[in-house]
């Protein structure tokens, strides 16, 4: 019975995470699936952010030259993204 819950379980996130791109996954909790929350009560909300004001952000948590009160988690989070994955999460949200 466990597995076959597992199985459902792991399934129906799959199909809810399918048109995800892989870089944006690690955002979901904190920005939610469409970049619609303020993450932790304290972020802007990434989806209303144009495409460019994104992209600069990112490279600034990357190089400490942007963010607020969260910075130290977003340089971390920031790190592990190429700008490959950068400019991908950019299209995403501003779709």
């Amino acid at each position: 019975m466990k597995r076959i819950l597992l199985t459902i379980f792991v399934l129906f996130q799959a199909s809810i995470f399918a048109d995800v791109n892989v870089a944006y996954k690690g955002c979901i909790s904190c920005h939610g699936i469409n970049g619609e929350k303020v993450a932790l009560g304290k972020s802007k909300i990434i989806k209303d952010m144009s495409k460019e004001s994104f992209i600069n952000a990112m490279k600034g948590y990357k190089d400490g030259t942007y963010g607020g009160p969260l910075k130290g988690m977003m340089k971390a989070q920031s790190m592990r993204l190429s700008d490959t994955d950068i400019e991908a999460i950019a299209e995403k949200i501003a779709k």
